[in-house]
């Protein structure tokens, strides 16, 4: 995953960016209301919250795939990455009710076509994906256990000369243990870290992670 990485924000079309700053100001007016994200930086939110779900975007998600983002929140990572991949399906899934009531609101009033949001816990949605990603939300191993659940109720395949089928996570610190228990609960599992410098700048989230766990 080292090689050939840049910002994926580069990459964006001017509509895309445009609609990543609605969804900025958005997140910022609902924030006032309900608790989505931390109020001391939401001055920053496209530097500290967008900026940082986007490095998620350095694989490219199949057309006609479908991804969970597991704890959403606010709609991060899954509000930017449906701006990014209009042509995948996005499922933000959250036990939070009125999390995902602002999120619903949030992809209606954006015209996000491509996202479905849930009110449910992680380990009883019942819906499919082919992928997962998350932001710091849960131990590897649980993000793990619950993806190979969504994937066992795949119906379509998925082109994987993209990138085989797994989980993509941002988390940071010392990952050593989280990794030993997802190896010692799922043994066939592979797993690979990129910092986040190495994709978004030196000198932006340091001993940030961009995680991917695959079998």
């Amino acid at each position: 995953m080292q090689e050939g990485i840049r910002d994926p924000f580069d990459a964006l079309t001017s509509d895309q960016r445009e609609a990543l700053a609605a969804y900025a100001d958005l997140l910022r007016s609902f924030n006032q209301k309900i608790n989505l994200i931390s109020r001391e930086n939401q001055s920053d939110i496209m530097a500290r919250h967008i900026r940082h779900v986007l490095a998620l975007a350095v694989r490219s998600f199949p057309a006609g795939s479908s991804v969970v983002d597991w704890g959403t929140g606010g709609g991060l990572p899954a509000i930017p990455l449906a701006i990014c991949f209009p042509d995948v399906m996005f499922h933000a899934v959250d036990a939070v009710g009125k999390k995902i009531h602002a999120v619903q609101a949030m992809a209606r009033r954006l015209g996000l076509t491509n996202l479905r949001a849930w009110h449910a816990r992680a380990e009883q949605w019942n819906g499919y994906a082919h992928y997962s990603v998350s932001r710091a939300t849960a131990p590897l191993s649980d993000l793990w256990g619950w993806h190979v659940r969504a994937r066992e109720s795949l119906g379509t395949e998925v082109d994987e000369s993209f990138w085989k089928p797994g989980l993509l996570c941002l988390k940071g610190g010392d990952l050593t243990g989280e990794i030993a228990q997802l190896q010692e609960d799922f043994p066939n599992t592979r797993v690979e870290s990129t910092e986040l410098s190495t994709i978004l700048g030196a000198g932006r989230f340091e001993e940030k992670l961009l995680v991917q766990v695959r079998d």
